[in-house]
């Protein structure tokens, strides 16, 4: 060997042991631990949760009396000429003086609400089946991403094992070239099989870079998504405990419907929802009633701080409104609040159709995929087989090239459609597991 090759072969094999050290496994829990922890939505949804559990604390805070504290300070100061004074005292040719004044006051008070026609325990329980609702919500959000997430790393899964069967195609179809080439050097072969090889190995080498391109890029995809550098290097497989054994989930229809009205976050949500829309009635019916205030204070005024608390007032006190007429307004109130409950209403029972159609759909799906699973293996079985047969018989010369490229092709297509079937199978199971609130971490 040339002191040139074996360089070239040693550089090669220095790079393949640089690139295979740099890159890093991604693993699907990691990459779901990513998307959690990076998606701009999870993140804004989070963040309001905080505000509204404080929207909790400021509707209990309506049972709490209020207290204030105000404090002030008066000073002034008057010249009278003697006309003034005259004036003021009644006294004619009053000589002219000055006067100065200050005043000190400090007062302590606040009101409390005694009764409003209940619309303060409404606002509470608004506020609380708000956020227990908003939870939910994020729950359905998180779910959602999952979700996503498995189906773009499966994507990358997908195309790495379509990448790798496409470079074995690809190195068959050179070593085939090569050996028919060689066959009709010895004029075993006529010249057609040498051109129709060429063509196909030409096409293998265009197939191998779509299936690259199609690899790099839900890679690509997949990085944009989690919110990573997009030049990163990483390798993706599933692992034994990623994937989700579906045997456990009942077969039946209605016990998968029953359990997705029990577990999704969205369809909980939605029926909080309405619960807000009773609230916002009772609300709404508070403005019909009568309204009880009570008030307090302490004040105490002086010329001088030191004599504030010499004379002080106490105040205690009830304000009571009846409302007679309100322009209409709480007719509109009370109206408004029970078309929302109506719609709310109306919300929830059209989502528990979608949750129905859901649950039906991908049942469907899964009960198909594993059927086209199973059939897609016996039927690549058997295309390798046949494959194998003709191959041997156009060594032997007792079958055409055609033949065996024929054989060959059906190969091909039953290896594509077996992969094409494994992922849309595990898909299928992510996806009933999601639509039944099954899907976690």
């Amino acid at each position: 060997m040339k002191i040139s090759n074996i360089y070239i072969l040693l550089v090669t094999i220095l790079l393949s042991s640089i690139t295979v050290s740099a890159q890093k496994k991604l693993s699907l829990q990691e990459a779901i631990s990513m998307a959690l922890n990076q998606n701009t939505s999870i993140i804004k949804s989070a963040n309001s949760l905080d505000v509204t559990n404080e929207a909790v604390k400021t509707a209990y805070g309506a049972l709490i009396p209020t207290l204030g504290v105000n404090g002030g300070f008066d000073w002034s100061h008057s010249n009278y000429n003697s006309k003034a004074a005259s004036n003021l005292t009644g006294i004619p040719n009053t000589p002219a003086f000055s006067g100065e004044s200050r005043s000190w006051s400090l007062s302590v008070g606040g009101d409390v609400t005694l009764f409003d026609g209940l619309s303060t325990y409404a606002n509470i329980h608004s506020k609380e089946n708000t956020l227990i609702s908003a939870k939910y919500d994020l729950e359905k959000q998180k779910q959602d991403l999952i979700l996503q997430t498995v189906t773009l790393y499966t994507a990358i899964v997908s195309n790495k094992k379509l990448l790798d069967f496409q470079a074995e195609d690809l190195k068959y179809n050179q070593a085939l070239l090569e050996k028919i080439r060689q066959m009709y050097a010895i004029k075993s072969v006529p010249v057609p099989d040498v051109f129709a090889q060429e063509a196909t190995t030409a096409t293998s080498e265009l197939n191998y870079i779509q299936a690259e391109n199609n690899y790099r890029k839900s890679m690509v995809a997949l990085y944009n998504f989690l919110a990573i550098d997009v030049t990163s290097n990483y390798t993706f497989f599933f692992e034994n405990d990623d994937l989700k054994d579906t045997s456990a989930v009942p077969n039946e229809f209605n016990n998968l419907f029953a359990s997705a009205l029990a577990n999704r976050q969205d369809y909980q949500s939605e029926k909080y929802k309405v619960m807000i829309s009773q609230n916002q009635v009772t609300n709404a019916w508070g403005g019909v009633f009568p309204k009880l205030t009570g008030n307090y204070g302490l004040s105490t005024n002086a010329t001088a701080p030191g004599d504030l608390f010499s004379q002080k007032t106490y105040s205690l006190g009830l304000s009571l409104s009846i409302p007679i007429f309100s322009q209409f307004n709480t007719e509109y109130s009370i109206e408004a609040a029970d078309i929302q409950l109506k719609n709310t209403n109306e919300d929830l029972t059209a989502l528990e159709r979608q949750v129905k159609t859901d649950v039906m759909n991908a049942h469907l799906d899964l009960e198909t995929a594993r059927k086209q699973l199973d059939v897609s293996k016996t039927a690549l079985a058997s295309a390798k087989e046949s494959w194998d047969a003709k191959k041997e018989s156009y060594t032997l010369g007792a079958a055409t090239y055609l033949d065996q490229q024929l054989a060959y092709n059906n190969y091909l297509q039953a290896e594509y459609t077996s992969i094409s079937k494994e992922y849309a199978y595990i898909n299928s199971q992510f996806t009933l597991l999601s639509v039944i609130g099954a899907l976690n971490k």
